[in-house]
């Protein structure tokens, strides 16, 4: 079926940035490739086959439904790693397919045990802790509670890994924070060795402290925003090319968004356009319905400012974005007629339409933006 906007996933790109993301990283850690959010909007099931194609064969995801579908399309070698949300009825599944998940919680230990002896296979974890984010993971209390539980039933666990996650590691703002973080992690992965329990794994770094943060990468890094070609933070860019004395962004966004012109139709001086009368005509106007509105993810903050690129010049959004519609100036836009290539966001030619100026736009943030677009749009793999 063919959609009303169509999602581009560039190849090369994706592999420019894991290129440099892995220059970047020390060379002992691996990378766990984030898709939650569907792929942070770039759809799981597409981005999924294209990362193992550059040689990912680790993925981390937010919960067992997320999980499901990564396991649907991923190759058999490939790792599948739970970061959040895993309903009891679902740990059983989990084991049986050798999914790994984090542990932060002592009853869903008890119900892990519990469906481990039934099945007879120990469950591959990480031990989450808690090291001031306040969100998941065993404080130090729980912990010793937690040992108990595992040196008691030796059968039910794998202990994949040992990990945390930093609180603001974008901005320079949480250094003091992330220092107290990293010296409380260690800490508590020492006690943790120190009971006999070795996790295969530590990892604590997400995109912005293994850029901001060197040190946190050990041995697995978590990376999600910066493999899109996005980077975490303007200031994480900032630090990154003061380093490096480089003004250039070394990153390529993978995700490049289009529709086409749905019709023409001219409209006269003093007439409004769209719903209400948001919009006045203050001269006769050529205007393009496109068949994308807030419904697809084209927020009805854009209207009368968002822009779109058409035969590689800028058309501004007028009147109000619609549920399935918007409407876009096409008066000084050359040769234009229907079904031409529409660009929300990406490249036509030399002219780029940002994800960072789109979001500016709309008040949000890459991540929000970006994962607000439907999982019903179609996704396609280029290059």
């Amino acid at each position: 079926m063919i959609t009303t906007s169509v999602i581009e996933l560039d190849r090369t790109a994706l592999a420019n940035n894991l290129r440099f993301i892995k220059k970047y990283i020390h060379k002992r850690a691996k990378i766990s490739s984030v898709v939650k959010g569907n792929a942070y909007g770039h759809g799981i099931t597409e981005f999924v086959q294209l990362a193992e194609s550059e040689g990912i064969d680790h993925f981390s995801v937010f919960s067992a439904d997320e999980a499901e579908v990564v396991f649907k399309c991923k190759k058999p070698d490939t790792s599948i790693m739970i970061m959040g949300w895993l309903d009891n009825g679902q740990i059983e599944w989990a084991i049986c397919n050798d999914i790994e998940f984090y542990i932060f919680d002592l009853n869903f230990v008890y119900e892990t045990i519990k469906i481990s002896k039934k099945v007879g296979k120990p469950a591959k974890v990480h031990i989450e802790v808690e090291t001031g984010m306040n969100r998941t993971g065993f404080k130090k209390k729980s912990l010793v509670k937690l040992y108990k539980l595992i040196n008691n039933n030796p059968e039910c666990f794998d202990i994949k890994g040992f990990c945390t996650h930093y609180a603001g590691a974008e901005s320079i703002a949480n250094y003091v924070r992330i220092q107290k973080q990293r010296i409380s992690f260690e800490k508590l992965y020492k006690e943790t060795i120190s009971k006999g329990i070795v996790p295969e794994l530590k990892h604590t770094a997400c995109s912005a402290a293994a850029m901001n943060y060197p040190g946190t990468c050990m041995d697995m890094v978590r990376i999600g925003i910066m493999q899109y070609g996005f980077w975490p933070s303007p200031e994480t860019f900032i630090q990154y090319a003061q380093r490096k004395s480089q003004k250039t962004d070394p990153l390529k966004r993978v995700l490049r968004w289009k529709s086409k012109i749905m019709t023409i139709k001219e409209v006269k001086e003093g007439e409004f356009i769209s719903y209400g009368t948001n919009y006045l005509a203050q001269e006769d106007k050529k205007i393009a319905i496109v068949p994308v509105g807030y419904s697809d993810g084209y927020s009805r903050v854009l209207s009368n400012q968002g822009k779109v690129i058409i035969n590689e010049t800028f058309a501004d959004v007028i009147g109000l974005v619609n549920m399935n519609m918007m409407i876009v100036d096409i008066t000084l836009t050359p040769n234009v007629k229907r079904g031409d290539e529409v660009v929300m966001i990406g490249k036509q030619g030399s002219l780029e339409i940002s994800v960072n100026s789109f979001s500016a736009m709309s008040s949000t943030m890459n991540y929000e933006l970006l994962v607000r677009l439907p999982e019903s749009i179609e996704r396609k793999i280029v290059n």
